[in-house]
């Protein structure tokens, strides 16, 4: 089941998801949404500031070897099948798009 997620999206946690893929398509937008090192006693989950301030071309590459890494380690149902990226050239602001497929087995 493939399914895109934006990481420019309102994050409403549902505490009780209905379904499976619900809870994975939550989770991943939780692991786009955080900074590593800011969940307190889980300093290593989210996604590493390291790209900010970086030009775009050398943010994109890290964000995508940054998302990957995160995705394949705190959510391994979700597998990514595209990361892109919608730039704001105004702010410099990059939102990721990701095209996923739910592992729900």
């Amino acid at each position: 089941m493939i399914r895109t997620i934006t990481g420019d999206e309102r994050l409403v946690i549902n505490f009780a998801p209905a379904t499976i893929v619900e809870e994975v398509l939550q989770n991943v937008a939780t692991i786009l949404s955080t900074v590593r090192y800011t969940a307190p006693l889980y300093r290593d989950f989210g996604i590493s500031a390291t790209a900010l301030d970086k030009p775009t071309i050398a943010a994109e590459s890290i964000l995508i070897a940054e998302i990957f890494d995160a995705i394949e380690m705190f959510e391994p149902r979700a597998e990514i099948l595209n990361v892109s990226f919608v730039r704001d050239e105004f702010t410099g602001r990059l939102s990721p798009h990701l095209e996923v497929n739910i592992n729900a087995t």
